[in-house]
């Protein structure tokens, strides 16, 4: 693959992974790569940076795609419930790819570019699986290339624009959601105002090439540390937002996960893309059951797969993501339960190694977001 050089047990390397090694990194396995779940700080102190300060992430597992040819946000619209015909150039939506039966193939970030065509961020677990479904979904001239010779990083926090300032003038002007292409430090990159751990901040593609450069620049100011895959979980986990393969799936319908929001008045009366009947269906009638906030009492977390039930036993739901919050001293997850059982503080017993822990059902986010609004 261009970019990335295969590593001894079979698993791609990014563009930083030399960077992450010299960083004292602790590397795992993840969606096919070798990537740094943490630094020798620890996911406590990086996690807790990134909430006053700023982190760098190393995302670059994840897939880039243009979508470019004729009518190539008509063909791509097709195949997702995300309003994508309304995008001016140079702003973004999250969107994800659904099947004829609602499910969930993959949630994704799509910016209109100036020239009419679209750049596409993929989840990483899923972008073969994403680009053989676009290639076979899309119709008339429109086309998909994978960029994987690009890298891309994030640059997260409250203290993200002050420091991408210095680098590139006008960055901290950008509003939320929005994209563009701009030099940072003089390294040509396509920058958006956006990201995925309830704060402020940049996700940054830049050439492969130039990758290592940029992220010694940005880590070479006070303000940024390296921030690795465990801490990104817990700060997404706190914000409220999915994972895929977790939260999200085949099994789950945008409705069901609380992602009605991205689903326009437009698209919800027109339908028009995959799965369109039964989620408007479950907007009209509301579906069997919906993602929510769980705190479990004490300081014990409940994990992925953990059992829910309520006050009388009876099984009601799952947990899909669960962990202990950084911000909260506490332990936090989300989970499905039925709709009959999803109102906040509606009490919940969850089976955490054979014995029932009380929790109730919480209000997402944990933890406010802090996107830049304008």
């Amino acid at each position: 693959m261009p970019g990335t050089a295969p590593a001894t047990d079979a698993l791609l390397r990014t563009p930083l992974h030399a960077l992450h090694r010299e960083l004292g990194a602790k590397m795992v396995p993840f969606a096919g790569y070798d990537m740094p779940v943490q630094y020798p700080d620890g996911i406590l102190k990086e996690h807790l940076h990134c909430r006053a300060s700023a982190g760098l992430f190393d995302v670059s597992h994840m897939g880039q795609a243009r979508i470019d040819g004729a009518g190539a946000v008509a063909a791509f619209e097709a195949l997702v419930p995300g309003d994508i015909a309304a995008l001016a150039p140079g702003r973004m939506r999250y969107t994800m790819f659904t099947d004829d039966s609602a499910g969930i193939l993959d949630d994704l970030m799509v910016a209109a570019r100036e020239d009419g065509g679209l750049v596409v961020v993929l989840n990483a677990a899923c972008k073969a699986d994403d680009m053989a479904h676009l290639e076979a979904g899309l119709t008339g001239g429109a086309r998909a290339t994978l960029m994987d010779d690009r890298a891309l990083l994030a640059l997260q926090g409250p203290k993200a624009a002050d420091v991408m300032a210095r680098f590139a003038p006008g960055a901290e002007g950008m509003k939320f959601m929005s994209a563009a292409e701009m030099a940072i430090a003089g390294i040509d990159c396509f920058v958006s105002r956006s990201g995925y751990t309830g704060e402020d901040g940049y996700e940054i593609s830049v050439a492969a090439s130039g990758a290592e450069a940029l992220a010694r620049r940005l880590l070479a100011e006070p303000e940024v540390v390296p921030i690795g895959l465990g801490a990104r979980d817990t700060l997404r986990l706190e914000a409220g937002l999915c994972l895929y393969g977790h939260d999200i799936d085949t099994t789950t319908t945008p409705v069901e996960a609380g992602l009605a929001w991205t689903i326009s008045k437009r698209r919800r009366a027109e339908g028009g893309f995959p799965g369109a009947a039964r989620i408007q269906r479950e907007l009209a009638e509301g579906p069997a059951r919906k993602r929510v906030g769980i705190r479990p009492e004490g300081r014990a977390p409940a994990r992925d797969g953990t059992a829910v039930s309520d006050s009388a036993g009876h099984a009601v739901g799952t947990i899909t993501s669960g962990g202990f919050s950084p911000s909260l001293g506490a332990p936090v997850a989300m989970g499905y339960v039925a709709s009959s059982a999803a109102a906040p503080g509606t009490a919940l017993a969850l089976d955490v190694r054979g014995r029932a822990l009380a929790a109730r059902v919480a209000d997402l986010p944990f933890v406010p977001h802090r996107y830049h609004k304008g």
